[in-house]
């Protein structure tokens, strides 16, 4: 392992996430960051048979940064710092994969959704589509320490934001935000796809806004394919009950190098973008479904 690629990722010191914006949340909206984390912890590194670099893979490169522009009209940020190569919480909290475990997993465990049986469980087993990341097993009582001190405190700060927001506007509205490797089996995907679980997770008001917005922009969307949501748009997204959730994956071609993992001179353009989708959303969204900001006051 080279010492730039060490060096490249912060340590163990700082905490497993963090959450920008104002005190008393002034949107309807919650922004969730979850697979931005660039804390790699020491101990994980060394004993990968990966190199730092290659652990990156499945990184979402800087996309919290990207979003940190809605703290400043008072709407809300989670980020991950810890990797998602770590552990990933865009899944269920015990989705455990039987081939990473010297052990019996315990009952409770999801040993067969098709996340776990492609080695991308809650600890995951690869990055990219095949790289494994362990050259041995992990103990059961290291899979539940991450998910008790990382996975568990991520999602109660979730649940929280969002309840925040449903208790002072009578609606709650996730975006989760990811990136895309920018190919796949050599075809280049689109600039922007919008997951809303096939219009389980969202009032598809939203999801429509939110394509057209970015269409506008000029970039090509679609919806769902190869992305319709995870864990987190799924479980928090019940527009039944007021509680609304899109995840947005943008391609990393737009932003950065996939290979070097340094932003591109079309960074600051694309953050601009997203600023400017971002302020219509929060301008128009609440008025598209009838949500007032002076009946939360």
């Amino acid at each position: 392992m080279n010492q730039s690629d060490r060096n490249s990722i912060t340590r163990d010191n700082e905490k497993s996430f963090s959450i920008s914006g104002a005190e008393i949340i002034q949107t309807p909206f919650v922004f969730s960051s979850p697979h931005s984390g660039r804390n790699y912890p020491d101990s994980f590194v060394e004993h990968s048979r990966l190199s730092a670099h290659a652990l990156r893979k499945s990184e979402d490169f800087l996309v919290d940064v990207l979003f940190d522009h809605v703290c400043d009209v008072g709407t809300p940020l989670l980020a991950a710092n810890f990797p998602r190569a770590y552990i990933d919480v865009n899944r269920e909290p015990y989705e455990l994969d039987p081939e990473l475990f010297g052990e019996r997993l315990p009952k409770f465990a999801n040993t067969k959704s098709i996340r776990v049986v492609g080695g991308l469980g809650t600890i995951p087993r690869i990055v990219s589509e095949t790289e494994e990341i362990y050259p041995g097993n992990l103990t059961i009582k290291e899979a539940l320490d991450r998910i008790n001190h990382f996975y568990k405190p991520y999602h109660c700060t979730l649940k929280m934001l969002m309840d925040q927001a449903y208790e002072r506007f009578g609606i709650a509205i996730l975006i989760d935000c990811h990136s895309m490797p920018s190919i796949s089996h050599d075809s280049r995907r689109p600039d922007f796809v919008l997951g809303d679980r096939f219009g389980t997770s969202c009032n598809s008001l939203i999801t429509s806004f939110v394509e057209q917005a970015l269409g506008e922009l000029n970039y090509k969307v679609m919806r769902n394919k190869p992305y319709a949501g995870g864990y987190i748009t799924e479980h928090y997204g019940q527009p039944s009950k007021g509680h609304q959730a899109l995840q947005i994956e943008i391609n990393r071609a737009l932003y950065m190098d996939e290979h070097k993992y340094q932003p591109t001179e079309r960074f600051d353009t694309l953050q601009e973008d997203l600023k400017k989708l971002c302020k219509t959303m929060f301008d128009e969204i609440p008025n598209l479904l009838g949500v007032h900001r002076e009946a939360a006051e």
